[in-house]
């Protein structure tokens, strides 16, 4: 873990926050030698299902879908 003093940080905190995502070491910032706060690398991304078949298991197939309707139940024709 780097320990950095406080003014350090204030003075390099792109360059500090952006060492922490790269290497995932995190950095103990101090005041006057007594620990002030702590800077983490976030965690890994949640695993996701793919996007193919995401949606498997959300619709309901009702009656044939390759047989046409009859021309009753056709609204364009209204």
């Amino acid at each position: 873990m780097v320990t950095v003093t406080v003014s350090k940080f204030k003075a390099t905190c792109v360059s500090l926050l952006e060492r922490v995502r790269q290497t995932g070491e995190p950095i103990l910032v101090t005041k006057r030698g007594v620990p002030i706060a702590q800077v983490l690398p976030p965690p890994p991304p949640e695993c996701r299902e793919s996007f193919f078949g995401c949606m498997s298991g959300t619709t309901e197939e009702v009656g044939d879908i390759l047989e046409p309707l009859p021309f009753e139940d056709w609204e364009a024709l209204g």
